[in-house]
């Protein structure tokens, strides 16, 4: 008896699982976590992109125009801004931290085998930043609101 596979019995086994393939529903990851770790890191990826090209327009405006820097800045105290502001950081912070994780999971021979505690990890991490974080954030603007010193 061989031990190696005839072409018979291989055609088998890709019909087999092209049959299990195609009576999956959606998409291959069906939700997993790793799955809303890749989208979440796409998206802040161009959220800060985004975010980098607006600032460099509005800086470029200092030598065009200082009138018109001058009251694009102002726009920038609006609390609705400063909520704006938040969501930046916390993007930042998310795509800083997965982007960590996957280098770890790409370059450390253990890596994939610890991806989703390393997950989970960084979602702790981002946590624990992003409460006092966002809490300081808004103190400010929150101060301005309700009356009472912005400092």
């Amino acid at each position: 008896m061989s031990t190696t596979a005839s072409p018979a019995a291989d055609s088998a086994a890709v019909e087999e699982s092209d049959r299990g393939a195609s009576r999956r529903k959606g998409t291959f990851y069906r939700g997993d976590p790793g799955m809303w770790s890749w989208v979440l890191h796409r998206i802040t990826g161009v959220l800060t992109f985004f975010f980098l090209f607006v600032h460099v327009l509005d800086t470029a405006l200092v030598r065009v125009s200082p009138d018109t820097y001058n009251s694009v800045i102002e726009t920038y105290k609006t609390p609705l801004v400063n909520l704006m502001e938040v969501g930046l950081v916390g993007a930042v912070l998310f795509h800083a931290l997965n982007g960590i994780r996957v280098m770890l999971v790409d370059f450390w021979s253990k890596g994939p085998k610890y991806q989703k505690p390393m997950l989970w990890t960084i979602v702790v991490v981002w946590v624990v930043v992003m409460i006092p974080g966002a809490i300081a954030m808004l103190w400010r603007t929150a101060s301005i609101m309700f009356g009472g010193d912005a400092s």
